[in-house]
């Protein structure tokens, strides 16, 4: 039963990395059934680049691959793929995408509207639950119309209770009314919304700060996670969102979203590269089961399959 799972899931992220397979994949095995010289790595450092693995990263992965085919001169296409399935793998494995502890977990959600903020909390609302969880959600996004109507409405979905707030209340009193209710109430997980704005850097960690420090008179440690949803489809722009919220608030881990909708699935690499931050959690596509612990491992082989 667990194998079939996994490797439904497995299939389900395969299917979702489609596009960027296709554009990363299938192009890498050109190059690859080609003599390895200076032409050859220069095409293959223009490809990381445009798969979004960043500059960093994709001089980096040209060297070691320079390195290895002088080793390794009468490598085939598919050892060379299998050498970078590797290197892509450990990269991403040097991060603990592990999720901390907490009685109650309080996990801080946050990100730019339209990243799909709110169905993340839905799908994390149902990955806990389907792992026996009690959870809570607050709708701690009280700057935009409907977030907390939409919020209530999956959380009905859902069958997990909610805390919510009137349009353009204190989102820190939010914050402070739900870590009350589920340290009172005994749940395990409480998921808060926040609002998603960055064109005021200044007021966004004055907010964040806020919220915490009210969060933190009933649980100390809280929150255990902050969260950033970051989608997929903008490419190296979400680098840079993630580096403006990093900036106001430590964030310990990335809901990458939207990973069926892009040819750039290499945002995950750049992002953890640019910020040491692991991804913690994909999203692939818009039923609430789309969604699932990131796994480094099924993701690189996902991405560049030998078979």
């Amino acid at each position: 039963m667990v194998f079939g799972f996994l490797k439904n899931s497995f299939n389900a992220i395969k299917s979702a990395l489609k596009k960027t397979r296709s554009f990363f994949a299938d192009r890498l095995s050109q190059l690859f059934s080609k003599k390895i010289d200076q032409e050859v790595l220069d095409e293959l450092e223009e490809l990381f680049y445009e798969a979004d693995l960043g500059v960093k990263l994709s001089a980096k992965l040209t060297n070691k691959t320079k390195e290895y085919a002088a080793k390794h001169p009468d490598a085939k296409s598919d050892e060379l793929i299998g050498f970078l399935r590797q290197e892509l793998t450990n990269h991403l494995t040097s991060l603990d995408s592990t999720l901390a502890h907490g009685s109650p977990l309080v996990i801080l959600i946050v990100g730019v509207n339209g990243n799909g903020k709110t169905s993340s909390i839905a799908k994390l609302a149902k990955y806990f639950k389907n792992e026996g969880k009690k959870v809570l959600v607050a709708g701690g996004d009280t700057f935009r119309a409907g977030a907390q109507e939409q919020l209530a409405i999956w959380a009905e979905r859902l069958g997990v209770d909610i805390v919510s707030a009137n349009y353009k209340s204190d989102p820190a009193s939010v914050a402070f009314d739900a870590v009350s209710k589920a340290v009172s109430k005994h749940y395990d997980v409480l998921l808060l919304d926040t609002a998603g704005r960055l064109e005021n850097k200044t007021h966004l960690m004055k907010e964040l700060e806020k919220i915490r420090r009210s969060m933190q008179k009933h649980v100390e440690s809280a929150p255990q996670e902050t969260l950033l949803v970051m989608d997929a489809t903008v490419g190296q722009n979400g680098v840079e969102q993630a580096k403006a919220f990093h900036q106001s608030t430590p964030l310990t881990g990335i809901i990458l979203t939207k990973l069926d909708g892009t040819a750039k699935g290499g945002t995950a690499f750049a992002i953890t590269e640019a910020l040491n931050i692991p991804i913690k959690f994909i999203s692939y596509g818009e039923q609430v089961d789309d969604f699932a612990p990131f796994d480094p491992t099924t993701f690189v082989q996902a991405l560049l399959p030998l078979d």
